[in-house]
């Protein structure tokens, strides 16, 4: 569903992506670990061209990523993505935050669009909030409205960029439980996540990067009972033991 091969970025004279290949199935769930600056966010936001590559090639479902032009707006239609900070209009109701890419870019019908967007409110639990505005919701209920409107869209794929890390403690579970829901109705899935326990649990494989590298990949069970490479053990050290 999703390839990287030979993938480079540079920032300057920093290299942050540095030879990635990586292939990604039809409904894998791939969650991507590793420390502050590692590159996992680039990695996440090149698979949609939010960030330009400068060497190598994407695919999403056997396509190169387009350039620009309408056809990147396609594609941007065919891959949900949600971000640590949730991006809702303020100035529109929920229902209308989930309905406007399904009735702009995929110009489905109103009505169709509404009726879609609030099987999908209450798909992730917030169903009771359609007419309200996002600074009336709490942070894991807004999050759970962009997760909402990503899916109204009917991507291929959802990439996930670190999207609990601006919540509160009680919040990330209620946001966790529909990412888990939605890996196991079968979600083709790459998530930026610093929640382990979620890496655990709904991750078909876990990849490791450190310093622009992917150093390991591995199922779940594997890479945290018998990580393979030092930097990961040395990672896994640190933030397993709190």
């Amino acid at each position: 569903m999703v390839e990287l091969d030979h993938v480079n970025k540079w920032f300057g004279d920093l290299h942050v992506l540095q030879d990635i290949n990586l292939s990604i199935k039809q409904g894998e769930v791939v969650v991507v670990i590793g420390p502050s600056g590692s590159g996992k966010s680039t990695l996440c936001r090149a698979i949609n061209r939010l960030e330009t590559i400068n060497d190598g090639h994407i695919s999403l479902d056997g396509q190169p990523l387009p350039e620009e032009g309408k056809q990147l707006a396609q594609l941007r239609a065919e891959v949900g993505m949600v971000f640590q900070s949730f991006n809702l209009f303020a100035h529109k109701t929920i229902l209308e935050n989930v309905t406007l890419g399904p009735i702009r870019v995929r110009k489905q019908k109103k009505e169709d669009a509404e009726r879609r967007a609030k099987e999908l409110l209450d798909r992730v639990g917030v169903g009771q909030q359609a007419n309200k505005y996002p600074a009336q919701l709490s942070g894991g209920q807004q999050q759970r409205v962009a997760i909402a409107r990503a899916l109204a869209m009917d991507p291929k794929v959802m990439l996930f960029d670190e999207p609990t890390s601006a919540l509160d403690p009680e919040m990330i579970k209620e946001v966790l439980d529909v990412m888990v829901d939605l890996a196991e109705r079968g979600m083709t899935m790459v998530v930026v996540t610093h929640e382990m326990g979620f890496a655990r649990t709904a991750a078909n494989r876990v990849v490791f990067m450190a310093e622009g590298q992917i150093v390991e990949e591995n199922t779940p069970e594997e890479f945290f009972t018998n990580p393979q490479s030092d930097r990961a053990k040395d990672f896994l050290g640190k933030i397993l033991k709190h």
